[in-house]
């Protein structure tokens, strides 16, 4: 199995790159660096000492994110704190979420994610980042074969009362035209029930780097997986309830059912494959959203990361 040890982000300091420990100097730094180059190189890059605030966060952002993107079709509970920006997730602090590319389960996703720490947690909180090629290479060769032929996910989205999102919160609007029209331009399927909304889609389990070509693990399976979930709550809920009517669930392109120990593999191989990003206040951190997935360990205190992304 590949060892975390093969791989870690790149940390830009002021130190390293030659400028003041500023915001401006940061700004300056980035004015002078090939972003997708440095990016697709090394695929994440750590800025910290430069003292970035949530009030000076967009002379960041625009050069990193030029074209920043909403957050819809997301299914991570999140709220909208700016323009474009989002709490990272509020999902309960006491649990891990596993590694996991960002929409990697929908038909569009964003290139880049950007994370800014407003506020470290206690203990715990940092954002685990893995190779997702070399999670990819982690997996049992059966197990990898049996996913070749892609995933079928399934989602519940209810009309305001029920568990999980809303159709309307998903996609960020409250007309219906509109959800249908992103809905037939991604390629998925969906029907209006009593209760709101079930769109299917059928997707690859892994995708190719479009400049170095690289195969990587791309799907979230074992996150729409009850098998592969901490959350007891989840856990019960698929106990008691038929797999039709969860929030979410999954399952291989041609219907059949994925075995419960295939998605626990997955999930178990990304964790143990990730290298951590302890946060401090100020952090900024970049991502190639192909090239690297991410998750939270879990955490105590009040704990704070906005997160925005771009095509």
């Amino acid at each position: 199995m590949t060892e975390n040890a093969s791989w870690k982000p790149l940390e830009i300091t002021p130190e390293s790159a030659g400028v003041a420990a500023t915001v401006d100097g940061l700004a300056d730094h980035i004015a002078t660096l090939d972003v997708e180059r440095a990016l697709t190189a090394e695929k994440a890059l750590v800025f910290r000492g430069f003292g970035v605030r949530p009030d000076t966060l967009d002379r960041v952002m625009d050069p990193l994110l030029p074209n920043r993107l909403a957050y819809v079709h997301g299914n991570s509970p999140r709220t909208k704190v700016g323009a474009n920006v989002y709490t990272s997730t509020e999902y309960p602090s006491r649990f891990t979420i596993s590694m996991h590319n960002e929409l990697s389960y929908a038909a569009h996703w964003p290139s880049r994610l950007m994370f800014f720490c407003e506020i470290a947690a206690e203990t715990g909180g940092a954002t685990p980042l893995v190779d997702a090629a070399l999670w990819l290479e982690s997996l049992d060769p059966h197990v990898r074969e049996a996913f070749a032929g892609g995933v079928r996910y399934q989602q519940n989205l209810h009309d305001g009362m029920g568990l999980g999102k809303s159709w309307q919160e998903t996609f960020e609007t409250d007309d219906r035209a509109e959800v249908e029209s992103f809905l037939a331009g991604s390629g998925a399927t969906w029907e209006w029930t009593a209760d709101g909304l079930r769109v299917i889609q059928v997707r690859p389990s892994t995708t190719r780097h479009p400049v170095t070509g690289v195969e990587v693990w791309f799907n979230q399976s074992d996150q729409w997986h009850p098998a592969a979930l901490d959350d007891e709550t989840a856990k019960v809920m698929a106990e008691v309830m038929g797999e039709d009517e969860l929030p979410q669930s999954v399952r291989f392109a041609d219907g059949s059912p994925i075995p419960g120990e295939y998605v626990v593999q997955v999930r178990d191989r990304g964790l143990e494959a990730a290298v951590d990003v302890d946060w401090r206040v100020g952090d900024v951190l970049l991502i190639d959203n192909l090239l690297v997935a991410h998750g939270r360990r879990s955490y105590t205190g009040d704990r704070r990361v906005l997160v925005a992304m771009t095509d």
